[in-house]
Order: structure tokens, then C-alpha cells, then sequence
């Protein structure tokens, strides 16, 4: 008897810096034993080696022949690790000045282009995966079997974001995080590829005032239903 072949389980959750999506998605991955993917966390390892080699970010030609010719690994499920040509940048990539820098790579449709590709072949690994990221649903997956779209106040995400840099042992205000928040979100939101954007099929989660694990549970709620 000739065995069917099962289709990977792909669930795309999108939305803007400091909803909540990142810390979600890992726990909902690890639940339902699948990759978790932080498409975020892809290009600002190539941000990352683009500032480390001196290209200028406003060189398109420049920027697609590096995606083209980079390495982005993902390792792990209950811990990411990010790999950039073999080597682990998963705290490096986590910078202000990464942070600043990554939405010029973002917005060239070239490394998009390629960015996408490789996380269409990662994604349909082992099963499937969890993406996160802002095109997710609307782009590299269109017909992902579920897909969600978190959002929380502007002062609620900075207030979380301001939370994580400290932990990690950076200086940080609410105010300054706040107004880098709305930069980013304006950024986002308007750039020409790939933009920050709900997609009609998407469902909408408020995470504001909410915990991980009732964010976790709601989104669990309708794929385990």
C-alpha cells in the first residue's frame, strides 16, 4: 500500500516589535513539537554581516549578492540558535545598532526574495514549523493552515521591549524604546515588500494586559480545537 504523504503543519503568527509573537511562538512550537522559525532574527543576522564587512546599506546590488552568497541557519526548538555562515550570532544580532541598521536589508526586494525562499525550504522540513515575522502570512506562506496577528498598545510593547534590553544588560528607557517602536512600525508598515500587514484570514489577538501563557492558550485554543 503506497504511503501518503502527510503535509507539514504550517502556522504563521504576525506583528509588530513587543506583541508578544516571539516569546509565544517558541512555546507554542515546543508544545506542538515543531521548528519554531524568527524570520526577524534571518535578517538581521545578514544586517549584521553586512556591518561587520563595511558595505554601505544603501547598496540593493550589494546587499542580494550577500544574501546570495550568506549562510542562515536556525538550530533548536526550546532555545534558537542563529547561525550565520556556521558561526552563532544569536546574541550579536540582538544589538542597537543591528536594531537600527535592519530595516534597510529588509527593504530591498532582492534579499527578500531570497529570504523567503529560505524560509519556504526550512519551514516545510520535519513536519512544518511556527513562523514569526511580519510578511509571514501575507507572503512566505499565504496558505499556512492557521494564522494569527498580535498587537498591543504602543506602551505596552515598549514597556516589554525596555524589559528585554535591560535583562540583557543594555541601557534603556521607555520613552527612547517607545519612540523607536513607532519608528520601526511606521517603517514597517510602509515599506514596499514584505510590509507589516493583517491579512484578512488572520486571526487578531489583543495581547495587551495579557499574560504569555493566556496569549499561549488562546492561540492554542483554535488550532488544537
Amino acid at each position: 500500500m503506497e504511503k501518503r504523504a502527510i503535509k507539514p503543519l504550517i502556522i504563521a503568527i504576525d506583528g509588530p516589535a513587543g506583541s508578544g509573537k516571539s516569546t509565544v511562538s517558541k512555546i507554542v512550537a515546543k508544545k506542538l513539537a515543531l521548528l519554531y522559525i524568527d524570520t526577524g532574527a534571518m535578517y538581521r543576522a545578514l544586517t549584521l554581516k553586512a556591518m561587520r564587512l563595511g558595505l554601505s546599506l544603501e547598496n540593493e546590488d550589494a546587499l542580494v549578492a550577500l544574501a546570495k552568497s550568506t549562510k542562515i541557519g536556525l538550530e533548536g526548538k526550546d532555545s534558537l540558535r542563529v547561525l550565520l555562515d556556521g558561526l552563532d550570532v544569536s546574541l550579536a544580532i540582538r544589538t542597537p545598532d543591528v536594531t537600527a541598521n535592519v530595516k534597510y536589508i529588509a527593504r530591498v526586494p532582492g534579499v527578500r526574495h531570497e529570504m523567503v525562499a529560505l524560509q519556504r525550504s526550512i519551514g516545510q522540513r520535519d513536519g512544518g514549523a511556527i513562523l514569526e515575522g511580519r510578511d509571514i502570512g501575507t507572503v512566505v506562506f499565504p496558505n499556512a493552515d492557521y494564522k494569527f496577528y498580535l498587537d498591543a498598545s504602543p506602551q505596552e510593547r515598549a514597556k516589554r521591549r525596555c524589559k528585554e534590553l535591560i535583562e540583557s544588560g543594555q541601557d534603556a528607557s521607555e520613552i527612547g524604546v517607545k519612540e523607536d517602536i513607532l519608528k520601526r512600525d511606521d517603517s514597517d508598515m510602509k515599506r514596499s515588500v514584505g510590509a507589516l500587514k493583517k491579512c484578512d484570514d488572520a486571526i487578531f489577538i489583543d495581547t495587551t494586559g495579557l499574560s504569555i501563557d493566556g496569549v499561549t492558550e488562546k492561540i492554542l485554543s483554535y488550532i488544537c480545537a
